[in-house]
């Protein structure tokens, strides 16, 4: 190796070392400049004292370090003049502020700013008029409307005054206007006269409403596959009506509903004229043809597999066709339903089957359903009437094979706040049919079956109660020629939980259990908000008891109770519910999930 080899490889390796000794010597901390100030703040009243250090502009200056002795000075002037109108957004107009000026300076802090808070009486609302501009002052069919802003009125005389809730009560008013008749209204006019020494504030609120607002036509885009006269009878907006802004959210729920359609868009023409304004309606098509393809588990039958085949327009037909695949352990189902677009008044042809096969205790049933009718579905009212074919066979303890011909009616009523994640309210339904048994006995049969669900709220905190009740009954001279289809079991997950499917009924000697003609079921539910960090989050937790029966005799309903524990989320979906109750007679507790909102 010859000397400059030498002398290259001796600088690399000094280099080297260097770089490594470098790395492992301790970091030098450059000395932190202290703050102009730290900020202090203490108040008699909860949750004032952060407030304000959070709102304060003086905040914004503590890390001036080079702030002199006259400039802080114009800095606590202009604090104090903003403290004072921070507190009178919240209804104090007589707070006692005593700021403090410390100026020892320490390792942190070149001085200390204390403020302490005393924020006196809130001011009291005393007076609050609501006044009319344009067509609703003297419209006699808007007075309704006009008495119900005023009863709803937010902030009302008595309460405290704040700024934020004075905004907030004013907004509410005006949707409330806009939401029907007017959707151009506006507030013409606002004002709350504070009087400090009294600590009474007199508010004055003035409504221009604009003119009224009527229905013209309906301007659809979007349409490539199916009709715009199907989607305008969809959205049932009548021209002529006068404007709710309820009637074009439905109309866009109907069409989303309706599965013709991935995307909808309903607005009114903000150019048109007030007494035809077209309503403009914005589609994005679903495809013609659609698979969906599932696997999942039942809490007592194991891995399940499902599939599904929508076609949106039958050729020839012109109908809407969804046939449904499911096989699992204990229960394999076939389904095919068939409907029509809408009338006018929104009424449709409906056609369905169903073929199932189901594993009970102590036997096996195999089941048949024909449909044919009309239905009808609307915000809160849905409607269906139609004939229907049932048979059934058995195996196992229950030998025998059964079928009927019947006639039936099926209501139901919805009043809930939003769906489909209702939190108070009430709904229900009946269904009515009678009919005749196809055996060597034609036997004749009434059979009617009501459900109920009624949601209690019991504050923002406690959440709600939940209760729901439901019963039926075949009335006949003998039912034993009645497939098993048109009698009752109970149990499982939206019947009693702690208990399979099915599995609540009359007990045979061998241990079956057979269907019967009563039925009585009910539960009573807490359901309460989980909060995370003092926030609230999609999930509730709930505590529930559940009981039912089934009878061939009313008076010997004897009521199985299953109690027990679960969460409930607001999924994508819709409401998922996971529960784990304890079967009372059986003495097993029992894990169930279910997703969606019946009703």
């Amino acid at each position: 190796m010859n000397l400059r080899t030498c002398i290259q490889t001796l600088l690399l390796v000094c280099s080297l070392w260097c770089k490594l000794a470098l790395a492992d010597a301790p970091a030098v901390e450059t000395p932190r400049e202290p703050l102009a100030f730290e900020l202090t703040v203490q108040a008699n009243e909860k949750d004032t004292a952060a407030w304000m250090t959070q709102h304060l502009e003086l905040q914004r200056y503590k890390n001036l370090s080079d702030l002199d002795d006259q400039e802080m000075a114009k800095l606590l002037r202009d604090a104090d003049v903003q403290a004072h109108e921070l507190l009178a957004t919240q209804g104090y107009f007589n707070p006692q502020l005593q700021w403090q000026l410390d100026t020892t300076p320490t390792p942190t802090h070149l001085r200390h700013v204390k403020l302490g808070i005393v924020v006196g009486p809130a001011a009291r609302i005393t007076d609050i008029q609501i006044n009319w501009q344009g067509d609703i002052a003297q419209r006699a069919e808007a007075e309704q409307q006009r008495a119900q802003v005023v009863t709803d009125w937010a902030l009302p005389s008595g309460q405290d005054f704040s700024q934020s809730q004075w905004s907030l009560a004013k907004s509410k008013a005006l949707r409330q206007v806009q939401a029907e008749r007017y959707p151009h209204a506006q507030i013409a006019q606002s004002q709350a006269d504070v009087d400090a020494q009294s600590n009474q504030v007199r508010l004055s609120l003035t409504i221009d409403s604009g003119s009224q607002v009527t229905i013209g036509p309906v301007l659809i885009t979007g349409t490539e596959r199916y009709s715009a006269e199907q989607a305008e009878r969809l959205a049932h907006l009548k021209t002529g009506a006068v404007y709710k802004q309820s009637d074009l959210l439905m109309a866009q729920q109907r069409l989303v509903a309706s599965g013709f359609y991935d995307a909808v868009f309903v607005s009114l023409d903000p150019d048109g004229p007030v007494d035809a304004t077209p309503v403009k309606v914005e589609l994005r098509e679903t495809l013609r043809q659609k698979w969906v393809m599932g696997l999942g588990v039942r809490s007592d039958s194991g891995p399940r597999l499902t599939a599904e085949y929508t076609q949106n327009r039958l050729p020839g037909l012109g109908w809407r066709g969804v046939t449904k695949l499911s096989v699992d352990k204990k229960l394999q189902s076939w389904s095919l339903d068939l409907l029509a677009p809408p009338d006018e008044d929104l009424w449709r042809w409906n056609g369905a089957a169903q073929l199932e096969h189901q594993q009970l205790v102590g036997y096996e049933v195999s089941s048949q359903r024909w449909r044919y009718g009309r239905t009808q579905r609307e915000e809160r009212t849905d409607r269906s009437y139609y004939a229907q074919y049932d048979a059934s066979s058995s195996t196992g303890s229950l030998v025998g094979q059964r079928e009927s011909v019947s006639a039936n009616y099926a209501w139901t009523w919805r009043r809930y706040d939003s769906l489909p994640f209702p939190t108070q309210g009430i709904g229900g339904s009946l269904e009515l049919g009678s009919g005749v048994s196809l055996g060597t006995q034609h036997e004749v049969f009434t059979r009617w079956l009501a459900r109920a669900l009624w949601l209690q709220p019991l504050g923002s905190a406690s959440g709600r109660l939940a209760v729901r009740a439901e019963a039926g009954s075949v009335i006949s001279r003998d039912t034993s020629g009645l497939p098993t289809t048109q009698l009752f079991l109970a149990g499982g997950d939206n019947s009693v939980r702690g208990y399979a499917p099915s599995s609540i009924g009359i007990t045979q000697s061998n241990g079956a259990v057979a269907p019967g003609r009563y039925l009585a079921t009910g539960s009573v539910e807490w359901q309460r908000p989980i909060r995370w960090n003092q926030q609230g989050t999609d999930w509730e937790s709930a505590v529930f008891v559940d009981a039912g029966a089934v009878s061939d005799d009313m008076h010997q309903l004897k009521a199985l109770v299953g109690y027990g524990v679960g969460a409930r989320w607001r999924s994508p979906i819709g409401p998922l519910r996971v529960d784990l109750a304890y079967g009372q007679a059986v003495q097993k507790l029992r894990l169930h999930l279910s997703v969606g909102f019946v009703f």
